[in-house]
């Protein structure tokens, strides 16, 4: 069942914690369902958020490169509860690459959890964006 609100919150840098989630078909949904096309890496981050969320493998691997998409990818039973995600900086390298740095929140087992990532993006020759990798920052 998808989501009334955005699990990923609209998350852009700067935003207020307490801002109010778009609708998720406004959202999200308009890439994970299919009918739109990410048209940066920030869009493209939320998204994939919000496929981990919703548990949606399938768009995650479509959105990684393959080169670096691990084979044994599986988001729809990881007894993960995602808690929700800020980003903290998006940063166009040049027309065809873009970084992402944002924290995202989760529990496993009970425990609180935090992932601080700096993503790496690039623009493949359809013009269509794809996760490439992140760097795992310290707290």
């Amino acid at each position: 069942m998808k989501p009334l609100e955005c699990p990923c919150g609209g998350a852009a840098p700067g935003q207020r914690p307490d801002a109010r989630a778009p609708k998720y078909a406004a959202c999200c949904g308009r890439f994970i369902d299919g009918g739109a096309t990410p048209a940066n890496a920030m869009e493209l981050m939320r998204s994939r958020y919000t496929a981990y969320v919703l548990g949606d493998t399938a768009y995650l691997r479509a959105t990684w490169d393959e080169s670096t998409c691990p084979p044994d990818l599986d988001a729809s039973d990881s007894g993960t509860r995602w808690l929700g995600l800020q980003i903290r900086r998006h940063t166009p390298v040049d027309a065809d690459h873009e970084e992402v740095e944002f924290v995202a929140r989760y529990k496993v087992g009970g425990r609180a959890h935090r992932l601080h990532e700096a993503s790496r993006f690039t623009r493949n020759s359809d013009g269509k964006w794809l996760y490439v990798d992140g760097q795992i920052k310290e707290k």
